[in-house]
């Protein structure tokens, strides 16, 4: 008989070792599914995985690509990371993502065309108080109702949709356009754009954020009294009341950051590599965001490297679309048990696996 034996402690080589162990058993069963759709599972692999890298035919495409895929990615999972640690549970990334994107395009549209530097730092600060106002519903809900900010916040995504579907037929779109949906183009409009800012790097202004991102997040957790009390408030809640921290304080803080980097993801993404407020603008970033900071075991290092490992599969994932025929509904599923088995095998980190002989009836 297999029963499941609670360690004293967490146990620190399992939650080194369960990232890697969650990769590889995605490989193997992401690989069973490959096989069952008729593609070869090591071809399939090999092109998610290595292409992008190494293969000179896609590498002076796919890596700089690399940087612009996880950047969205880190920023969002950094601000996730942090409620996550307070057991604070902002599921509504996307929403935010979405609503900071609308409001940062709005800003520089309504320059429009006024050339000034003003006008994009203008539109980074309204990227992120839209996201911040946002993640606030469910802070504010939750500090004056007791509501569950995961349903609340995860409700506000589809709200955030709908907005974006208004803004692009409505009061965003394009006048010039036709009639078709969507607003005008941002990156042909420089006072407004994300440009590249080194040549052939991919790196625009949403890299910089993220990597500023990680360094303040490493430094307020192990540096700063609000970083010690989110760890607190997470391990020990009962603790942490009787040490002074303020739980409605913590949570409107840690929504409120979660959804400001979450609105400046979406502000950097739409005057960058978006380039406009469309209908389909939101790539599911906010949710994909979740994978990234629980794979990085939400410390702002891990989170670097598995937004980089993150973005890899989706510009991987392109490639075997492209290149193997691959669905994207596959891709999105090999991407999912990523979580799946991380979520699985992280019982390893907390849990001894005891084998036991059966009792007779």
């Amino acid at each position: 008989m297999i029963t499941l034996e609670r360690r004293p402690e967490p146990s620190r080589m399992w939650q080194a070792l369960t990232p890697v162990l969650a990769v590889v058993l995605t490989m193997i069963a992401g690989g069973l599914l490959f096989a069952l759709l008729g593609k070869d599972p090591f071809e399939a692999i090999r092109t998610i995985f290595w292409d992008p890298l190494f293969n000179p035919q896609f590498a002076s495409y796919s890596r700089p690509q690399l940087l612009v895929k996880a950047a969205p990615l880190i920023l969002i999972a950094i601000g996730l990371s942090l409620g996550f640690r307070a057991g604070i549970w902002n599921i509504g990334a996307e929403g935010q993502y979405i609503v900071g994107a609308i409001c940062g395009a709005a800003v520089g549209l309504a320059f429009y065309p006024t050339e000034a530097i003003y006008i994009f730092p203008l539109m980074v600060l309204a990227g992120a108080i839209g996201g911040t106002l946002w993640a606030m519903i469910p802070a504010v809900l939750k500090i004056r109702f007791g509501t569950n900010e995961i349903l609340v916040s995860l409700m506000l995504v589809y709200v955030a949709e709908q907005l974006l579907a208004s803004m692009a037929l409505g009061a965003l779109r394009n006048p010039d356009g036709g009639g078709f949906p969507g607003s005008r183009n941002l990156q042909q409009y420089p006072s407004a754009a994300n440009p590249e800012l080194i040549a052939g790097t991919g790196a625009h202004w949403g890299v910089v954020a993220a990597f500023i991102a990680v360094i303040a997040a490493y430094v307020l957790l192990n540096k700063h009294l609000l970083g010690y009390q989110i760890k607190l408030t997470g391990q020990a809640p009962r603790a942490a009341r009787f040490a002074g921290v303020r739980p409605n304080v913590l949570i409107a803080l840690c929504l409120g950051i979660s959804g400001g980097l979450a609105g400046l993801a979406g502000l950097f993404e739409v005057s960058g590599p978006a380039g406009q407020i469309s209908i389909d603008f939101n790539s599911f970033y906010g949710f994909t965001a979740i994978i990234v900071a629980f794979l990085g075991r939400l410390h702002p290092i891990g989170i670097l490297l598995a937004g980089l490992l993150m973005a890899l599969t989706y510009i991987g994932g392109e490639l075997a679309q492209f290149m193997l025929g691959i669905p994207s509904a596959a891709i999105q599923a090999f991407q999912g048990m990523l979580l799946f088995f991380l979520l699985g095998v992280d019982v390893l980190s907390n849990f001894r696996i005891r084998f036991r002989k059966g009792q007779a009836a």
